[in-house]
């Protein structure tokens, strides 16, 4: 086994990790509260700000200039592939940033997990549903911060296995190109596909709506 083979176990380090950077940022990126809040103040609804930053992520993660700048992914506590750790770093404060729109304290265990449920794409539905949990319906924060810590952490469980697996999976997501140049500057796209589902995704689980959203 090498050691850049990626396990569970590293799976869920790189996303307490990922977290902590979400919440703290890298250097270059803006504060993921000053994100949320500068789509806010450009729309007229909270649904318009987050498709709108749905929309603008993944035309930025179709660039090869996006990562630019996030030579901070080197820094990994874990020996894990960087264009997979920039693909959920990515994702994950797109995610983040939703959540704040919608009103959650990402301080919270409970929204972290919720954060990480929804980098599971399509199977977050699934992982909620087996946990008692139904995204259909609006998840107040009241109600998220009853989820008994036993719970949260089989949902964080779940959440490694799956991303694992997705992972794992020949052509189950377009890594990025890494271009191993001097400072650690990282080159490529994120797989729209993915990141478009995630984003969805995020949606609905911190941003209520009446209506169903389709999940592709």
């Amino acid at each position: 086994m090498g050691n850049n083979e990626l396990t569970q176990g590293k799976m869920m380090q790189l996303l307490d990790w990922s977290y902590e950077k979400v919440l703290n940022g890298l250097p270059g990126t803006p504060d993921i509260y000053e994100l949320a809040q500068s789509y806010l103040r450009k729309h007229s609804s909270v649904q318009k700000s987050v498709d709108a930053l749905i929309r603008n992520q993944n035309t930025k993660a179709a660039t090869s200039g996006f990562l630019t700048g996030l030579g901070g992914l080197i820094t990994l506590p874990v020996t894990i592939p960087v264009n997979i750790s920039s693909v959920i770093y990515v994702q994950m404060r797109m995610v983040a940033a939703i959540a704040v729109m919608g009103g959650y304290d990402l301080k919270d265990d409970q929204v972290r997990t919720l954060v990480y449920v929804a980098l599971a794409g399509n199977s977050a539905v699934d992982i909620l549903k087996q946990a008692g949990i139904d995204i259909g319906k609006k998840v107040a924060v009241a109600a998220i911060k009853k989820i008994p810590g036993t719970v949260i952490t089989k949902i964080n469980q779940k959440v490694g296995f799956r991303l694992l697996t997705k992972f794992g999976e020949k052509g189950a997501v377009n890594l990025v190109k890494i271009v191993p140049v001097a400072g650690g500057i990282i080159g490529g796209a994120v797989d729209l596909g993915s990141t478009r589902t995630v984003g969805k995704v995020a949606k609905k689980v911190f941003i209520y709506k009446e209506e169903k959203i389709e999940l592709s």
